[in-house]
Parts: C-alpha cells; structure tokens; sequence
C-alpha cells in the first residue's frame, strides 16, 4: 500500500515548484530555550482537543523532568480550533505546539505559520511510523509535523437492532441502500445513518474511496478536478439516500444525532478509526450492543478512505522546537505515550506508528464492542487506503464554502453535486488568488 519515497513530495503537494510559496515561508525555531540547558525544565505549551490529550500530557508530565508540558484544549479544529490557533499565530501569541489533521496541514504551511522541524525529526524516527502518514507530512522535502495516528474509514452499526430487523451488514454500498430501505420499513422511525451536513470531510473521505481525486499536482500547476466520475457517483448516491429519506441529515456529534443514537432512531455511524471511542463514550449506556465493520465499498473488495486524523506541528514563532518535537514524538512513538492516551477510554486511536497498535488494541476496553476486535477491523482498513488522493493548500476555503452549501441540501435548496462545485470553484478562484497556476478540470 505505500508509495514509492520517489512520490513523496508528489503525492501530496506537488512539485518543488508548485510548492515555492508553501515553503518560503516556513520559520525555523532557534531553540535558544534548550530542553534542560540550564539545569532547569523548559515550559512548552501545547493546544489540541482529542480525546485523551490531557492524560496524555499529566503521563508525560510525571515522568519527564527536563521538560514541563502545559495543556490547553481548544474547540476541535473546524469547531473554532483551527480559527483560534490562526489568530494566535498571526497576533505573535501561538503555542509552540498545536494539534493539526493532514487535510489541514498544506494550508498552515502555506500561510507560513509552521516551522520546518527536520532537524528533530530524525528518520529513525520517521521509519517508525506509517510511510503514508510521513508523506502526507512531508512537503517540498521539508518535515512540518509529526504523524500520530491514521484514520481508515469503518462502519459502526447496533449490532442487535441488525439481528432484531433481519438486516445483514452491508459489505457493498448497493447493499448499504437495500440495508437502509429495511430497516426503515421495519421501524418507520429508524435510519441506517446520517449525511453530516456541517461536515463535508466524511464526503470528502468517500470520494477518495471511490477513486477520486481533487487535486493533482502537474508540474508547477495545480489540476483540480472534483467532477469526475467518482465523484459525481458518491454524490448522485447520497443524494439518493436523502431524497428518498433512508438517512438522517444532522449535525456532527451535535444533541439532535447524539439524541438519535440513544432512541434507536439512528442504527449505524460511518466513521473512522477514533469514532470507536466517540460512540464509547457518547453512548455508555449501549454498551456491548454495537459491533465494528469494514465500510461498504463499490465492488466488494476492501477500500478506504481516510477521515481526518492528527499531527503534532510547531508554530513558527516557537523557540522551543527540540522540546516540542521530543514531546510530539513521545506521544505518537512511545508504549507510554499511547498507553496514556488510549487507557483513558475515550480514544481509540489507531497510531501511525504501526509497531504500537498492538498496544492500542490491549489498551482500548473493547467492552462497548461486545470484546470485538475492532482494531483488526481497522488494519484491514488501514492497508485498503487509496494511494492516490492529494490535499491541496486551500483546504479551508474548500470546506468552508461545501460547508454552507451542504447545510442547503436537506431542504431542497441545493443539491450534493452543485455544492461540491461551489466548492470546486471557490478553490480554483483561491489557487489563483494566491499566484498559484492552476488547471480547471471541473
């Protein structure tokens, strides 16, 4: 499943050239505060918001003296957090160290609020983690954050509702709506799922299953494209599923689905990896009622996508950039460190460091999951992934604009298909703003 090292700037970014203005203005720390220099412990502050983090942080706390890590949560990253650790770096007052997804992490360096942190992260350390999760980190041959975890698409679902409404796991999408037309007619009130509205990763997330591929460096012009075949099937298929009402249109994680959930009104969750915890802890009542799949896919054969997922990255005003990487590296290469976190029982992460996951797997109470293993489930996940899906560097303008468009989708006033081409159209105008040369495929 890995790509040639050959692709690694390829695959993601671009080209050295298509990439001068995301790299030109990467800061680099001096490190003027080293770890200990002075016999005493440097402070260095960190932001982030999954489950687990302040666990995580008190374990390293208590067992590292030359550095003291101060936590602070924010808002998740489309929720505020992004917004919020934009504004720091731009009013000179960031943290040295903050939690930032791979779709994300283009934009950050092309806005010059990260710092090249190669020098630290050593490829000792890099061969420890999953080479897709380093390449998707890795652009213009720089090193801008440390990969923790990869987030290979799974389908959550009441195992005992499925039993009760004679309704088999769908292993294809075709079986998925057959699925979601059954169980409607057996419960008048119950959905198989939800359209996320206010989320349009998981969108994003099934059309890279599907094949599709947005964007696509060629040269030093950037090829987007979000018109294609693949794409136009997840959306024609969504847009099945509301207009003939089998799903739910809710906000992520808001009380209307979490509402849902708990009344039997929603009987399955197309997630991630980490949603194996979200559901642990959203629903602790339910527990050893829900069981883990693969995501349905078009054909049959294993295929993911990847949903979100997290990397530790320093601001370019950090003068701490040792400390913060040493820490970032615990944290995703270390037993301790994924002890920590995923022992809390509200994550279940699935590292990027591969070595680790059985670690995870001992360390997540499976409980919930009537003792299923469910990170078998996610490696079988995990070695599906489609190889060919880019993040370009204007992902916030992307999402924001399918964001507002999707919120139009459930009344009737846009369809799935046009507010993917709002958002195809506000990122071509995006690229071109920003100087970089650009190819409309549609």
């Amino acid at each position: 499943m890995s790509r040639s090292t050959s692709r690694t700037s390829l695959a993601v970014v671009g080209t050295a050239t298509a990439l001068a203005l995301l790299t030109a203005c990467g800061g680099s720390g001096d490190d003027d505060a080293a770890a200990g220099s002075d016999g005493k412990p440097v402070s260095i502050t960190f932001w982030g918001w999954a489950k687990g983090s302040k666990e995580v942080v008190d374990a390293f706390n208590a067992s590292h003296k030359n550095i003291k890590v101060v936590y602070e949560e924010i808002p998740s990253g489309n929720a505020g957090g992004y917004a919020k650790i934009s504004n720091a770096v731009k009013a000179g007052n960031a943290p040295d160290l903050v939690s930032i997804e791979y779709p994300q992490l283009p934009e950050y360096v092309s806005q010059g609020a990260l710092q090249d942190i190669g020098q630290y992260f050593t490829e000792d350390i890099r061969k420890k983690l999953l080479p897709q999760a380093v390449e998707l980190t890795t652009l213009g041959g720089k090193n801008w954050a440390v990969p923790f975890d990869a987030s290979p698409q799974s389908f959550y679902y009441r195992k005992d509702l499925f039993e009760k409404y004679g309704v088999e796991v769908p292993k294809t999408w075709d079986e998925f709506r057959k699925a979601a037309e059954k169980i409607k007619k057996a419960d008048k009130k119950a959905r198989i799922g939800t359209f996320f509205p206010d989320d349009p990763t998981t969108f994003q997330a099934m059309a890279w299953q599907a094949g599709a591929q947005w964007y696509k460096p060629e040269g030093d012009t950037w090829k987007v494209s979000t018109a294609d075949a693949a794409t136009n099937k997840v959306a024609d298929y969504w847009q099945g599923l509301l207009d003939d009402d089998l799903i739910r249109s809710n906000a992520s994680f808001s009380p209307e689905w979490t509402n849902s959930l708990k009344n039997g009104g929603t009987v399955g969750y197309l997630g991630a990896a980490w949603g194996a915890g979200v559901l642990k802890g959203t629903l602790p009542e339910q527990s050893g009622k829900w069981a883990v799949a693969p995501m349905p896919s078009w054909d049959g054969k294993p295929a993911s996508g990847m949903l979100g997922g997290s990397t530790f990255a320093v601001t370019k005003t950090s003068k701490k950039a040792k400390a913060a990487v040493e820490f970032a590296t615990w944290m995703s290469t270390t037993e301790e460190g994924i002890k920590a976190r995923i022992e809390s029982g509200t994550s279940s992460a699935f590292p990027a460091a591969s070595a680790l996951r059985p670690v995870a797997k001992k360390s997540f109470d499976a409980g919930f999951y009537g003792g299923e293993d469910i990170y078998q489930v996610f490696e079988g996940a995990a070695t599906s992934i489609g190889q060919n899906w880019n993040w370009g560097p204007t992902t916030g303008t992307t999402n924001t604009t399918m964001k507002d468009q999707f919120g139009k989708v459930a009344s009737g006033g846009t369809t799935i298909k046009d507010a993917v081409k709002a958002g195809h159209d506000a990122t071509v105008a995006e690229l071109k703003k920003r100087g970089l040369k650009v190819e409309d495929a549609g």
